[in-house]
């Protein structure tokens, strides 16, 4: 098993979580905001550099309007 980071799975949410922040209309520096991290912090995991714990997703997804519960069936069941 590779790193969890490569995987299609982590593409998907990584998808997920791109696709609800630019339907919330926020751009990287407004989710950072919003999470009181760097904008970099939002650009490392969209990018891909780094990988979200658990709490980190759960407040990631509230930050941009995305029910995490549904996130994760979605990655699920690819």
């Amino acid at each position: 098993m590779g790193k969890s980071i490569h995987s299609p799975q982590h593409q998907k949410l990584r998808e997920l979580l791109i696709a609800a922040r630019k339907k919330a209309g926020l751009t990287q520096a407004e989710v950072a905001e919003r999470l009181g991290r760097p904008q970099s912090f939002v650009a490392k995991y969209e990018g891909g550099e780094r990988r979200l714990d658990v709490i980190e997703f759960i407040q990631v997804s509230g930050a941009v309007g995305l029910d995490p519960a549904r996130a994760v069936r979605a990655v699920a069941s690819d």
